[in-house]
């Protein structure tokens, strides 16, 4: 995605080129009121239409900026909106080491891999050039043996399914050594309660005793794994996670953010009142009725329905995630 500063500098071009154009189609159109009938009004002519071809061209990369510049308005604001519980979470244990693995957990449509976008990209450190390895667990869950996940593992690291595990741990760890690394699980919601505590003993702690062996507390670089349940079911796993940083957390106990709710009435408004310089004026100028539409129109407040309502009336395009695991 290009920057906005980018795409303002795109745009002032273009309209440059569309106003000194329109001044030539003006001139045109007056010598021709003069030399209509001639030759040389023939050949005014043809110019004519050339430049208002080159005018509709322009007007139409102008109007496709236009639209790019107020979906990026509406990106930045969105970013704004609701899972202020998770992300305070977040940034609490994230300050606290630079080594952590977080749930991110809700129903179906509560927005999860939005909120993992929101995490990486304004909280990780360098996250445009972090190592990320995104794994589907979906795959494993069709599967009924624990070996399953570990070749799973072995192949989303890069390695031969025939690698030992001690050989996939080891390639996580030299990456952390260099970069900021997110390994990202998605669907645990697919996996049994013993796969995950399988997965959490046997691939996590080790990885964790391996990088607290250097000081990771003075690296510039992060690793963090995400773990994505978008059916709300892990929440009620006998598996251990930390839900509050206390002296006592340890990063190999992965931290469980609070579960995603619906965005309320209030909070819906709020946020279009505190962002209305960033938002279309249709949306903003009769707050307290755009919300209702958009409650109505996203089951009372869910949260992908309610960002995709929010996209459309704002004539803007919604992308179920902005974040790519996999580049």
């Amino acid at each position: 995605m290009f920057s906005e500063q980018h795409l303002q500098r795109k745009y002032q071009i273009l309209q440059k080129s569309y106003d000194l154009l329109a001044q030539k189609l003006e001139k045109l159109r007056h010598d021709y009121s003069i030399e209509a009938g001639s030759a040389i009004g023939f050949q005014l002519k043809i110019q004519m239409e050339q430049v208002e071809a080159e005018l509709n061209d322009l007007a139409q990369q102008l109007e496709e900026l236009e639209k790019a510049l107020s979906s990026g308005r509406v990106y930045r604001a969105l970013l704004k909106l609701g899972y202020q519980t998770q992300t305070g979470a977040f940034r609490q244990f994230i300050q606290a080491n630079s080594l952590a693995a977080f749930l991110i957990h809700g129903s179906l449509w509560y927005g999860q891999g939005w909120l993992l976008n929101r995490l990486v990209s304004k909280y990780v450190t360098n996250y445009v050039n972090a190592k990320r390895v995104g794994i589907n667990l979906s795959r494993v869950a069709r599967r009924s043996d624990v070996a399953a996940l570990w070749r799973e593992l072995s192949y989303g690291v890069g390695l031969g399914w025939q690698s030992s595990d001690s050989e996939v741990i080891e390639r996580v760890y030299k990456w952390s050594r260099t970069q900021t690394v997110l390994l990202i699980f998605d669907n645990v919601n697919h996996l049994s309660e013993t796969f995950l505590q399988e997965m959490i003993l046997k691939f996590w702690f080790p990885l964790v005793t391996k990088a607290r062996g250097t000081t990771r507390q003075t690296t510039q670089f992060q690793l963090f794994m995400f773990l994505v349940d978008y059916e709300g079911c892990v929440d009620s796993w006998n598996i251990s996670f930390a839900e509050q940083l206390n002296p006592d957390w340890q990063p190999d106990t992965p931290v469980k953010l609070p579960a995603i709710t619906e965005f309320s009435e209030d909070e819906l408004v709020t946020w279009i009142r505190y962002e209305a310089e960033e938002l279309p004026i249709d949306l903003t100028k009769k707050a307290d009725e755009t919300v209702r539409t958009i409650l109505q129109n996203s089951e009372n407040g869910i949260p992908e329905p309610t960002l995709q309502e929010i996209c459309r009336l704002s004539d803007c395009e919604w992308k179920h995630t902005w974040f790519n695991p996999n580049p």
